[in-house]
């Protein structure tokens, strides 16, 4: 029996400004296949940018995009997302 990657949540950039929160099975490639994935239109300065999104989620005053299942090009940085982030990108509006 082969064994299924297991998703994990993680935050992306790409090269065209694009930052994406989802769920990944593989990372390694600059092509990345995003499951459940949120755009973030805007990030307010309390955020303290992406890797603020991936430490501690978007705040109220965030914009985030619908989910989507999503296949990104031109991958330039994968971001582990923590628990506590997952939750706040979970119950964004």
């Amino acid at each position: 029996m082969v064994k299924k990657a297991a998703e994990r949540p993680v935050l992306i950039t790409t090269q065209h400004r694009g930052v994406f929160f989802g769920y990944a099975t593989d990372t390694s490639d600059s092509t990345v296949v995003l499951t459940r994935a949120r755009n973030v239109i805007y990030w307010s300065a309390d955020v303290c940018g992406f890797m603020g999104l991936a430490a501690n989620g978007p705040t109220s005053s965030c914009r985030i995009g619908p989910p989507a299942d999503i296949e990104l090009r031109d991958v330039t940085a994968v971001v582990e997302v923590t628990p506590s982030a997952v939750e706040r990108w979970n119950a964004a509006a």
